[in-house]
């Protein structure tokens, strides 16, 4: 899944919302596990929150309005929906400054890319996410993002499926509770059909 989508999607929206990130440690974390931080550069950025509480709460509040700015964005291509002017431009604004702060290194005999900037920078998580936002929509990947259809679920993903008729975020998730609850409508269906079709005799 690209860092984008990953991001995007750790916020669960709708009637029962549940947020991933409600701590910049809650940032840190999230950065290391999807491969965007080193196990190094989490340790430093978590000393650098320490020293500086309240850079750290604006660097959250930043990367939290990004998050949302990605996840109307790509919601919107995936309803077939115009995007809104203030989610392009907060995203746009974040992919230019990711975009001076990147460097090609060379790196196991070849090269890859890196990042130019302090490397006490609370910011430093976004980078990669605003970077992978750009990729993203500019890619032959963007018609095949797709919301996840089912009921409390806003996940996005990218539907690489043979016939791009995936609906679900996972299968073995989502997809398997919308089967099972159609299944379960089924019955019952057919337990009151047949229920309403007994006649009984009188005695």
């Amino acid at each position: 899944m690209a860092l984008c989508l990953d991001f995007a999607n750790t916020l669960r929206r709708g009637a029962a919302p549940r947020d991933q990130l409600s701590r910049y440690a809650d940032l840190v974390a999230w950065a290391r596990r999807a491969g965007a931080l080193a196990d190094a550069a989490a340790r430093r950025l978590l000393g650098a929150a320490r020293r500086r509480p309240a850079a750290a709460t604006a660097a959250l509040r930043r990367g939290l309005a990004l998050r949302e700015a990605i996840y109307r964005l790509l919601s919107a291509v995936a309803d077939r929906r115009p995007p809104r002017g203030a989610d392009l431009a907060t995203v746009n604004a974040a992919v230019a400054g990711a975009l001076a702060l990147s460097r090609l290194g060379a790196r196991g005999g070849g090269f890859a890319w890196d990042w130019a900037g302090d490397r006490d920078a609370l910011d430093r998580p976004l980078w990669p996410v605003a970077r992978s936002a750009g990729e993203l929509l500019t890619s032959g990947d963007l018609v095949a993002v797709r919301e996840c259809a089912a009921p409390g679920c806003t996940r996005l993903f990218v539907d690489r499926s043979r016939n791009r008729t995936r609906r679900w975020c996972d299968m073995a998730m989502c997809g398997n509770r919308a089967k099972a609850r159609r299944y379960y409508a089924r019955r019952r269906s057919m337990s009151a059909r047949s229920a309403g079709g007994k006649s009984y005799s009188a005695r």
